[in-house]
This record gives C-alpha cells, sequence and structure tokens, in this order.
C-alpha cells in the first residue's frame, strides 16, 4: 500500500527489516508483509522503473503514503479527469499495496519504487456499466507504458471486447493480474472474469496464515495463485482502514509482478508469469489445486530461484514442461454480487435487466452492508454474434 522503509535502509542501520516495520502503528498491522516476507525480496529488488497500471476507481495522488508514486493517467468515466481522484477509495487502497511509498511511516507496497499508471473505469458507486470500458482502459494502459495491469474487479460474464483488449495487452508484453472475486462459491463459473481468461494471472485470497482460503473467496478451475485478503490495511482518503477482499490480494500479485520485472527487465511477461506459478508455496491439496492455484504467492522465491526459461505464456497457448495448461476459461453466464469488504460502500438494490440476481449474505465482519447486487445484459450484435456485457459489473 504505502509509505515505508526498505530493506536495504534497514541492513545499513544493522536492523532487521520486520523489527524496524514493527515500529509504525500502521506498518505493524501489515500482516502480509510478513506473510509474505516482503522484506526479504526487497534485498533483491523494489520495482524500480516499472509501471503498474491501476484499472479501477482511480487513484488518490495526493495521499501521503501515494504522492510522487503516480503518474498522469486517464479517467474514462469522466473526461475532464486525469485518474487521479479516487471518490470511493478502492482504487487507491489497490494501488498502495502495490507501490506504497518507503518513508518509514503509514504502508508500504510491495515494489515501493515502482509507479502507478492510473485507469479509471469505476464511478462514484464503484461499478461499471459496460465491459467495453474495461476493455478501453486494458488497450489505454498498454500503450502508455503499462508493464503489469492490475484488474482488481469483475462479474460472472465474459466479454469479447475485454478479451480481444487482454490479447491485445499480451501482446504488448504485458502481465495481467486480476482477482477471482468474492462470492465464495465453485459453482458455475467458480472464478469471475476477467481473471479465468486465457493468460491472465487469476488470484484468489487466504486468511491470515496464508494456510487457509478466506471463506469469502471464489475459486475454481481457473485459480492460478493465492495471496492475502483478509483484514489488509488499505489506505483510505480519510486515513487508513482494514479491507478483505480479493481485490486486495491480486495487487500484491502485481507488485510480485513487478518486482521480477524489476530485476529482468528483459524478461518476457511469460517468463514473469512462468516464475511467479513455479515458486508459489503449495497450499491444499498437493500439487495445483482449484482453491489456491499453484500455492500462495512468493516474492522471495520469485526473485532467487532458478527457473527454465519458456517459450510463452504458460497459462495460455504455450505451457512450459510440466506445467499443465488450465484450459479455456471463456465462460458466460449471469453476474453475482461479489463487492469486498471495503469502508464506504454501502448496499445497492439490484437493477432490473431481465436476469435474475440475488445478493449473497455477509460471510465475515464489515461485509454484510457492503455487499453490491450486480446484473448484466447479455446484447447478442446481429452481424458478428459477440456477446456483450451490457450492465452493472462489479468490482471483486
Amino acid at each position: 500500500m504505502a509509505a515505508g522503509v526498505v530493506a536495504g535502509m534497514f541492513a545499513a542501520l544493522g536492523l532487521p527489516a520486520t523489527a524496524a516495520l514493527a515500529d509504525d502503528s500502521v506498518r505493524s498491522e501489515q500482516w502480509h508483509l510478513r506473510t509474505l516476507n516482503v522484506a526479504g525480496a526487497w534485498n533483491w529488488s523494489m520495482g524500480a522503473g516499472v509501471t503498474v497500471a491501476v484499472i479501477d476507481s482511480g487513484v488518490d495522488a495526493r495521499h501521503a503514503d501515494l504522492r510522487g508514486q503516480v503518474l498522469t493517467g486517464v479517467d474514462l468515466v469522466d473526461d475532464k479527469g486525469d485518474g487521479e481522484t479516487d471518490l470511493v477509495g478502492h482504487g487507491t487502497t489497490v494501488s498502495a499495496i502495490i507501490a506504497g511509498k518507503d518513508d518509514g511511516a503509514g504502508v508500504v507496497g510491495i515494489a515501493p519504487r515502482a509507479k502507478i499508471l492510473p485507469v479509471r473505469v469505476l464511478d462514484q458507486e464503484n461499478r461499471y456499466n459496460d465491459a467495453l470500458i474495461v476493455a478501453k482502459g486494458v488497450r489505454w494502459a498498454a500503450d502508455h507504458g503499462a508493464r503489469v495491469i492490475n484488474l482488481s474487479l469483475g462479474g460472472n460474464s465474459s466479454s469479447a471486447a475485454l478479451a480481444a483488449a487482454i490479447d491485445y495487452a499480451f501482446a504488448k508484453d504485458v502481465v495481467v493480474v486480476a482477482c477471482t472475486g468474492n462470492v465464495g462459491t465453485s459453482s458455475s463459473t467458480g472464478v469471475w472474469y476477467p481473471a479465468r481468461e486465457p493468460g491472465v494471472i487469476s488470484v484468489a485470497g487466504t486468511e491470515r496464515s496464508g494456510d487457509a482460503l478466506w471463506s469469502g473467496s471464489n475459486f475454481g478451475p481457473a485459480t492460478v495463485v493465492a495471496a492475502p485478503a483478509t483484514q489488509i490495511m488499505g489506505v483510505y482518503p480519510s486515513g487508513y482502514k482494514k479491507a478483505s477482499g480479493t481485490s486486495f490480494a491480486a495487487p500484491m500479485v502485481s507488485g510480485t509482478a513487478a518486482l521480477i520485472r524489476a530485476r529482468w527487465p528483459e524478461m518476457p511477461a511469460g517468463e514473469v508469469v512462468n516464475r511467479i506459478i513455479r515458486t508459489a508455496r503449495d497450499r491444499g491439496a498437493e500439487g495445483r489445486d482449484d482453491k489456491y492455484g499453484f500455492g500462495l504467492v512468493d516474492p522471495t522465491g520469485a526473485l532467487t530461484a532458478e527457473i527454465p526459461a519458456v517459450a510463452g505464456n504458460p497459462l495460455d497457448t504455450s505451457p512450459a514442461p510440466g506445467v499443465a495448461r488450465l484450459g479455456s476459461r471463456r465462460v458466460s453466464g449471469s453476474a453475482q454480487a461479489a463487492p469486498d469488504n471495503f469502508p464506504g460502500i454501502a448496499r445497492a438494490p439490484a437493477e432490473k435487466a431481465g436476469i435474475g440476481v440475488a445478493a449473497r449474505p455477509a460471510g465475515d465482519d464489515e461485509r454484510s452492508a457492503r455487499w453490491w447486487p450486480a446484473a448484466v445484459l447479455l446484447l447478442i450484435s446481429a452481424g458478428a454474434g459477440m456477446v456483450i456485457i451490457r450492465r452493472i459489473r462489479r468490482v471483486l
């Protein structure tokens, strides 16, 4: 998330990084830094020179933990904006998890020397009405220097336009990361879209220990890796608040991708993906499974392990030896409620779009008043027969 001091600076003072982290009350609440041994990763990389696009609700570039970390972006909701205003706070928390400053106060990101490229696609109610706006955001980010794209949003139905945009990003050598969703079900589609798009690193959420799946996390055959998702210390316009959701697990993996790309600037995106999945710490059933994918993301392992080169993205069409392809994940279906436990998000009535949608009850802590119902209207174009998402989609 945001401000913090780095392992190299601690070493110069003769202090262990974990002890120095605990000196700050907010920093000490960032339990995921210890679970993932982020301080160990900082001995090898801090993300310098890497741009991570956060396609979300915008980013509060004035927050102390992100000041100087945010590049000029784009606002696809308000044509007068530049992506550096966040009316919800969701994109700000996501951004700080990735690249919060290393200044010794507040929260620190996984890759504190990376830069954030804000792309606003979510409105003041933390939702979007058409997947085309997300597709446009992905293309814009790929054209404006993003080396990693974080998508902490999605829904149940697929989108041909968004699939094409993600393929465009892959062609530009971009790593794409998305969250699996927060309904907590493995039925029907399980992992939400665009996380289940082939080639995307879909991230499920774990409890504090990293050994148990968070009760609100979606999972399924398309799960790729897992990361902490519960009671994450979040940067918010009025200060700091804890939040739970796979939206906050995904940026930990995006931050890890930034660390890798900073250490090996010429490494192709497919090899970055391969490094993340091959070094993940196995959880649950032995080997890859539906809940944890290849396991808990391991930033230090991803930066230090000897990994054979691969010809392409092992999650897409060119699997590496020993890494099974996950298969096609382009599955259409109706949208469901899948909000994060995020401060400031209140319940809203389901919009009538001809498709029944029921919000699931809260599973734990603060989620009860913040579950958003969502609906999609599937329109089939007469000439192309393409399925396009036309109604409410939900941030996960």
